[in-house]
């Protein structure tokens, strides 16, 4: 098996749309920034986030620190991972501070229609915004460099693991702009990342449409034959052995509709009160054969 080949042809599929995702999510990621985030002086990680708290402490330009710190540790990421581990970081590290110039100016024309009376708007809006940015940049397998360059080089010399080297340069930026421009800063960062952690989360993984179910049970023959015959749903039977008692089992997997997830386990549980079901999200299927019912469990009866 030539592996080398089968990423390069993983890499390469949908390539241009790829890149036409990215361009869009970057785009937004500094409009949100000119928009709402330098506005409102509402640090939520990052350098770009940096540049913000500097301005404020030091009267630097925002735009002129965010080149320099990209360009400057995009040299330092050469340097520790070669061409090879810098390859994603660099259309990021180049594209993104040049989209934070080119946004300015619409930043500034829409401003003037984006003012709102509450301040909860604006932080939805910007974690709408900021959520769906990321999504799509990080969903097509680019990043923006800056902050993302420094979590690598503390996964490398730390031993950090990738969620927990984030948390901490963004916790320690985001600590920094509250020790700067106040406590409600932090807070308001939080809900940012929060809300928009979960956006790009959906936007990464699916919204889930189905519901997995591992079925162990002492009447399968029975839960399979309604499985297929009565709802209509396909039924793998999988072979297993209990780690406790040694005995061999059938364990039934089948993947459900989310909206008949509930019918669904209660007619399991009136042919088997005993049964054991281990139920997952299911965000995406592929291949084989799926069978649907017309209105779904419920319109059986």
């Amino acid at each position: 098996m030539d592996f080398t080949k089968i990423l390069k042809e993983a890499t390469n599929k949908n390539k241009i749309p790829k890149f036409l995702f990215m361009l869009i999510g970057v785009f937004l990621l500094a409009l949100n920034y000119n928009l709402f985030l330098v506005r409102n002086e509402l640090v939520i990680g990052g350098m770009s986030g940096l540049a913000i708290v500097f301005n404020k402490l030091l009267g630097w330009n925002n735009q002129i620190f965010i080149y320099i710190t990209s360009f400057s540790l995009l040299l330092v990421s050469f340097k520790i991972f070669g061409i090879k581990g810098t390859r994603n970081s660099i259309i990021g590290s180049l594209l993104y501070p040049f989209m934070v110039s080119f946004t300015s100016p619409l930043a500034d024309l829409l401003a003037k229609h984006l003012v709102f009376e509450d301040f909860i708007t604006t932080i939805t809006l910007t974690s709408i915004l900021h959520g769906i940015a990321g999504g799509l940049v990080y969903k097509m397998g680019y990043n923006t460099g800056g902050s993302d360059i420094i979590v690598k080089i503390l996964m490398k010399y730390l031993h950090m693991s990738d969620g927990k080297a984030i948390f901490i340069c963004n916790l320690i930026i985001i600590l920094f702009g509250g020790l700067v421009l106040g406590v409600s800063k932090v807070i308001y960062a939080v809900i940012i990342l929060y809300i928009s952690s979960l956006i790009i989360d959906k936007i990464q993984i699916g919204i889930s449409k189905s519901k997995m179910f591992i079925i162990q049970t002492k009447e399968s023959e029975k839960i399979e034959d309604v499985i297929m015959n009565e709802l209509k749903l396909g039924v793998t039977v999988l072979q297993a052995k209990g780690g406790y008692t040694n005995k061999k089992q059938n364990l039934l997997m089948c993947v459900v509709p989310t909206k008949d997830y509930l019918m669904f386990k209660e007619i399991i549980l009136a042919i088997d009160k005993d049964a054991f079901c281990i139920i997952n999200d299911c965000y995406d299927t592929e291949g084989g054969m799926t069978k649907k019912t017309a209105y779904g469990l419920d319109s059986l009866f």
